[in-house]
C-alpha cells in the first residue's frame, strides 16, 4: 500500500480582503497538518477572493498577493506539507490566474490557467489570458522581494505535473474540467496519479449533481484521486459559491465538505491507498494502449516522499453515499448563508422586509427565519466568529449571546405590513403571523394617507383625479394608481431602515430586502423603483414554481405552518380595489401563468430561442392542445411585455443567483433595454408559419403519438431537444 493523507477545503473568502482571507488559509493549513495531510488545497484566486472582477486589472492586487504569499512562505505553514495556494500572477506583459505549488518554504512551480471561465456569470478573459505553451515549462523569474526572502530566483512557470519520488500530482483548475479535452485525460496517462482542482463555482438551483459527476467520471475509467477546493459564502456579489470540497478515489467520493455552512474554514480530511489507482490503470487494456503512445507533459521532480506504507493504524477512507440537498433545502439554505456574509460583512444592523402576505415577500421572511436558525445553531455548535459577529449585530452586552432563532430575529428582524384600501384581511392576518412565527418586530401601517396626499397634489396641478378600471377608468388611470401604491412602499421603506434604528436606540442602520422572482422580472410585472427596489434580494433568481414548493417545505421543516395557507392562496398585488365581481390576480394581469413563464424563459435565456425558434418549438410542446395561431398569440404576447419592460433590468436589485433563465441585466443576461416590441420581421415571419399550418393542431405533439414530446423526455438537454428541455427546471446547468 501506499497510503497517502490528502486535506481539502471550503473557505469563505471576501474579495480584497488579504487579512481575511490570509487568516482562513493559514487556518486550513494548520488543521490539514493537525489531521497529519501531507497535501493541501485550497480554492481559486484564494489569497485575493475569486470576486475581484476589475480590480485584478490593478497592480495593487497582484502585489498584495505576492506579500500575503511571501508572509506564508517565511513561516512553518508549508513545512512537510505540499500546499497549493490560487493568485493572479503577471508574466510579462501577461496576466495569468495561477495555481503556486510550494513546500517546505519553497515555490515548486506555478501552473497558469490554460482554460478560462467566460459565459454565464463569469468573465474570466476580461482579467486574465490563457496560458498556450502547453507543451513546456518556462523559466519565471520572481519578483525582487519574493526572491530575497524565499532565496529563489526562479521557478518552473507552465503547464505541467510535480513527480515525487512515490507519486505525481497535477492541478486541474475550474473550468479546465469541463473542456471538451480536460487536461487530466492527458496527464493520467503522464503517471499522474492526484489530481488538484482549485475551483470558484457558485451555487446553482439542481447543480451539484452535475459537477459531482464530473470528478466521478474523471476517476471513473482511467483511476486517480480526484481533490476539489471551493469558496463557500458571498465574497462581494451576487452568487454564493456554495463549498462542497471533496475527495473522489476511482470514481468512488470518499471525503465530503458541507454545500451550505456559516463556517469560514471547512477541510475535509481523505485517507487514500494509490496502489489502488495504479491496479485499476492496470487492468484496462485501453488505457495501457493509450499510455504508451502518449504525448510528454513536462513536469518538475522533487525528492521527496509523500506517501507511507501500510499501518492498521491509519484506516482508508471508505467511499460513502453523496449528500445532495433537494430543491427546496438549497432555496432555504443558499439564500440565508449568502445574507448572513452580506448582513456580517455590510455593518448593517439587521433587515427590513416589506411583508405582504403573500408568497414572495414571504419566501424572503422564511429565508431570514432559517439564516436566524442557523445563526443560533451554529453559536449552539461551538462557532465562536458566528458568535462574534452575532454579539455585534444582534448588540447584545453582558456576555449575553443568541441562543434562541427567535429572540435573535427581534434584534435584527424588522417586517412592515403596508396597507391600503385595496388590502385584505387575510393578507393582513397572514402577515402577522409568520412575523410572528419567525419572532421578527412587525409594524402594520396604513398608507392610505399618503396616497390621498399625492392624489391631492395631482389634482390641485391638474384638476383631475384618476380612477381604477373598475370604478370606469382607463389603463393609464388603473396603472398610475397601482404604481403610486407600489412606489410609496419602497420609499417608507428605506426610511423605515434608516430610522427605526433610531426609535428603538440603536446604531447602524437595517438592508431593505426585495422580493421579487424571476419570472416576474422576465415579464416585467413589477413596478419600477417600487419594493422590488431594495439592497439585496434573496429570491431574485428564483422561480415561482420552486418558490411555492419551498413555501410548503418551509412550513414543516422550518416550523412556519402559516405558510402553507400563504402558499394555497392565489398571488395577488392588491393594488386594485376588491369587488363582489372583482378581485385583482397576477396571472390574469400578466396574461400568462407562472409555469408558461418559466417555459418561455428557459427557451429565451437557455436555449437562445428568439420568437420564430420559440414558436416553433412550442408548436412542438403545445401543439396537441393549442392550434399554431393560438401559440402564436402567446409568444407574440410574451415578447412584446418582455421587451417593452426589460429597462427594468438595468436597475433591478441585486439578487442571489440561483436560476439559468435569469434576465439579470448586470452581467448575466447581456442584451439591449430598447427594443422594437412590436417585433415585426419576426412577429410576420410567425405569422406566415401559422399560414401554412393552416391552423392545425401537431399531429407529432399528441400524447397519443408515440413519438410525442412528453413528460417522460423532459430530462435531456440540448437545441435538438429544446421543446422539451423547456419544462425541466434542470435544463442549462
Amino acid at each position: 500500500m501506499r497510503l497517502l493523507k490528502v486535506a481539502t477545503c471550503n473557505l469563505n473568502q471576501w474579495a480584497m480582503d488579504f487579512d481575511t482571507n490570509l487568516k482562513n488559509i493559514k487556518d486550513s493549513i494548520l488543521r490539514a497538518k493537525q489531521a497529519g495531510a501531507v497535501i493541501r488545497l485550497g480554492p481559486e484566486l484564494e489569497i485575493t477572493g475569486y470576486g475581484c472582477e476589475d480590480h485584478f486589472l490593478e497592480l495593487d492586487t497582484v502585489s498584495h498577493a505576492w506579500e500575503c504569499l511571501k508572509d506564508i512562505l517565511l513561516g512553518d505553514w508549508t513545512d512537510a506539507i505540499l500546499c497549493c495556494f490560487g493568485m493572479p500572477v503577471i508574466k510579462g506583459s501577461e496576466r495569468y490566474n495561477c495555481q503556486i505549488f510550494c513546500m517546505n518554504r519553497k515555490i515548486i512551480m506555478i501552473r497558469p490557467k490554460m482554460w478560462l471561465a467566460n459565459d454565464g456569470n463569469y468573465r474570466e478573459l476580461r482579467w486574465f489570458t490563457t496560458w498556450k505553451q502547453q507543451n513546456q515549462l518556462v523559466d519565471f523569474q520572481l519578483p525582487h522581494d519574493i526572491s530575497e526572502a524565499v532565496l529563489q530566483e526562479q521557478v518552473p512557470f507552465g503547464y505541467g505535473f510535480i513527480q515525487f519520488l512515490d507519486t505525481a500530482v497535477a492541478a486541474e483548475v475550474c473550468e479546465e474540467l469541463f473542456t471538451p479535452a480536460p487536461p487530466h485525460a492527458e496527464l493520467a496517462l503522464n503517471g499522474v496519479e492526484v489530481f488538484m482542482n482549485a475551483s470558484g463555482s457558485h451555487h446553482q438551483l439542481r447543480k451539484l449533481d452535475l459537477r459531482m459527476h464530473a470528478f466521478i467520471g474523471a476517476t471513473h475509467t482511467r483511476g486517480g484521486v480526484y481533490m476539489y477546493s471551493n469558496h463557500q459564502g458571498c465574497d462581494g456579489g451576487r452568487l454564493y459559491y456554495d463549498g462542497c470540497c471533496c475527495v473522489v478515489v476511482n470514481g468512488d467520493v470518499v471525503a465530503q465538505g458541507s454545500q451550505f455552512s456559516l463556517k469560514d474554514v471547512e477541510v475535509a480530511v481523505a485517507v487514500v491507498d494509490l496502489d489502488a489507482v495504479s491496479s485499476l490503470r492496470g487492468s484496462i487494456s485501453s488505457f495501457q494502449e493509450q499510455a504508451s503512445c502518449k504525448t510528454r507533459v513536462a513536469s518538475v521532480k522533487v525528492p521527496h516522499r509523500l506517501c507511507k506504507s501500510f499501518n492498521l493504524q491509519e484506516a482508508v477512507s471508505y467511499p460513502f453515499q453523496i449528500k445532495y440537498h433537494v430543491p427546496e433545502e438549497e432555496i432555504a439554505f443558499g439564500p440565508a448563508c449568502w445574507l448572513w456574509d452580506y448582513l456580517r460583512r455590510s455593518g448593517a444592523s439587521g433587515f427590513l422586509l416589506p411583508l405582504s402576505g403573500g408568497a414572495d415577500s414571504s419566501s424572503v421572511a422564511a429565508i431570514v427565519g432559517c439564516m436566524c436558525q442557523l445563526v443560533a445553531k451554529e453559536i449552539a455548535n461551538g462557532d465562536e466568529q458566528v458568535k462574534a459577529d452575532a454579539i455585534r449585530i444582534g448588540k447584545y452586552a453582558d456576555g449575553k449571546f443568541p441562543t434562541d432563532s427567535k429572540e435573535f430575529a427581534k434584534r435584527i428582524f424588522y417586517t412592515v405590513f403596508m396597507g391600503t384600501e385595496n388590502s385584505s384581511e387575510a393578507t393582513t392576518s397572514r402577515a402577522k403571523v409568520l412575523a410572528d412565527e419567525i419572532g421578527a418586530w412587525h409594524i402594520n401601517l396604513s398608507i392610505d394617507g399618503v396616497i390621498s396626499a399625492l392624489l391631492s397634489l395631482f389634482l390641485t396641478l391638474t384638476g383631475k383625479c384618476p380612477r381604477y378600471k373598475i370604478d370606469g377608468g382607463s389603463n393609464a388611470e388603473n396603472l398610475g394608481l397601482q404604481n403610486i401604491q407600489a412606489r410609496i412602499r419602497m420609499v417608507v421603506a428605506f426610511m423605515l431602515a434608516s430610522l427605526m434604528p433610531w426609535v428603538h436606540n440603536k446604531s447602524g442602520f437595517y438592508l431593505v430586502l426585495g422580493s421579487s422572482n424571476v419570472d416576474e422580472a422576465l415579464r416585467g410585472y413589477l413596478t419600477k423603483y417600487d419594493c422590488s427596489s431594495a439592497d439585496i434580494n434573496p429570491i431574485g433568481s428564483i422561480s415561482k414554481t420552486d418558490l411555492r414548493s419551498f413555501l410548503r417545505w418551509a412550513a414543516d421543516h422550518l416550523s412556519y405552518p402559516s405558510l402553507a395557507e400563504i402558499e394555497a392562496a392565489p398571488p395577488t398585488a392588491e393594488l386594485e380595489p376588491i369587488r363582489s365581481n372583482y378581485s385583482q390576480l397576477d396571472e390574469v394581469d400578466m396574461g400568462m401563468t407562472y409555469e408558461e413563464l418559466s417555459v418561455y424563459g428557459r427557451l429565451r435565456k437557455i436555449f437562445r430561442c428568439g420568437p420564430v425558434s420559440m414558436f416553433q418549438n412550442l408548436c412542438l410542446k403545445w401543439g396537441s392542445k393549442l392550434t399554431p395561431a393560438e401559440i402564436a398569440d402567446k409568444v407574440k404576447h410574451f415578447f412584446k411585455y418582455y421587451s417593452i419592460n426589460r429597462h427594468k433590468m438595468t436597475v433591478l436589485t441585486p439578487s442571489y443567483h440561483a436560476e439559468s433563465y435569469s434576465p439579470e441585466d448586470n452581467r448575466f443576461d447581456l442584451r439591449q433595454f430598447l427594443y422594437n416590441s412590436r417585433w415585426p420581421f419576426q412577429f410576420r415571419r410567425i405569422d406566415e408559419l401559422v399560414s401554412e399550418a393552416n391552423g392545425d393542431k401537431d399531429p407529432s405533439a399528441d400524447s397519443s403519438n408515440p413519438n410525442a414530446v412528453t413528460g417522460s423526455v423532459v430530462q435531456v438537454g440540448g437545441m435538438g431537444v429544446a421543446a422539451a428541455g423547456s419544462g425541466n427546471p434542470s435544463s442549462g446547468i
